[in-house]
């Protein structure tokens, strides 16, 4: 069977953007180009397509899974039982959240008593993987696969201090951008550039002036950053993006 580029992205459950970039670096080029220019990509492509997904839930990054994969003596089957054992553990950690879950269930209907670290836990799980499900290829490619290995390690290192920290540096910052789009100054694009970058840091290790600005142009480029920040007011998105690009330091 063949697929073009969005059968495929759907079948494997990834974006067509990252279907092209992996031809673009010359990880996965189709099968053909058919006479209307579409990717074509067939049973070969698909496999392949299996395992480069499967070193990416490893932390592998995109060059060292070419030179993996392209080994002549690269073993197919043993890649495939070591995504197995991936995968079980994948199961055991989605239980431990379905677990936490269902206590924090029985907690709020009064059947047990469950300790705030666990809640903080779960909580702190959840969020995590929601983030993975929604951004994770895009910013492993944009950022590299240690990075943000590292990031979602401090994460979830997070005290629930720190927690609350990081949670009202982000409230303040609304209150600074719903402020600045009414009367806008260069006091409040300051202010907004600290702020991010402060919130920033809780997950960050390193703080590069590079990727700050960079991620702010995501912010006005990407419709889902966009809406998250217009949602404080109309034109926040581009407030904090020229604030950050001015202020980053």
């Amino acid at each position: 069977m063949e697929y073009t580029v969005k059968a495929l992205a759907d079948l494997a459950g990834v974006s067509r953007r990252t279907l092209r970039y992996y031809d673009q670096i010359g990880l996965l080029a189709p099968a053909r180009i058919n006479s209307s220019g579409y990717r074509i990509y067939g049973r070969a492509e698909v496999d392949r397509l299996q395992l480069i997904l499967f070193y990416r839930t490893l932390g592998i990054a995109l060059d060292e899974i070419g030179k993996i994969i392209d080994d002549p003596e690269f073993d197919a089957a043993e890649a495939l039982r070591a995504h197995h054992a991936a995968l079980l553990e994948e199961r055991r950690a989605l239980d431990r959240l379905i677990r936490n879950v269902e206590r924090t269930i029985e907690a709020k209907e009064g059947g047990i008593h469950m300790r705030d670290r666990e809640k903080f836990e779960g909580l702190k799980q959840r969020k995590l993987e929601e983030n993975e499900a929604q951004y994770g290829a895009e910013i492993r490619e944009k950022y590299g696969e240690d990075t943000v290995r590292a990031s979602n390690e401090k994460w979830m290192g997070m005290s629930s201090d720190d927690y609350d920290r990081m949670t009202a540096i982000e409230a303040e910052l609304k209150e600074v951008l719903k402020a600045a789009v009414d009367a806008p100054s260069e006091a409040h694009a300051r202010k907004a550039a600290q702020l991010h970058k402060e919130w920033l840091m809780y997950t960050w290790n390193e703080y590069s002036k590079e990727a700050h600005q960079g991620l702010a142009e995501m912010y006005v480029t990407d419709a889902r950053f966009r809406k998250y920040y217009d949602d404080v007011a109309p034109g926040a998105a581009e407030f904090l993006r020229a604030a950050i690009v001015q202020h980053a330091e």
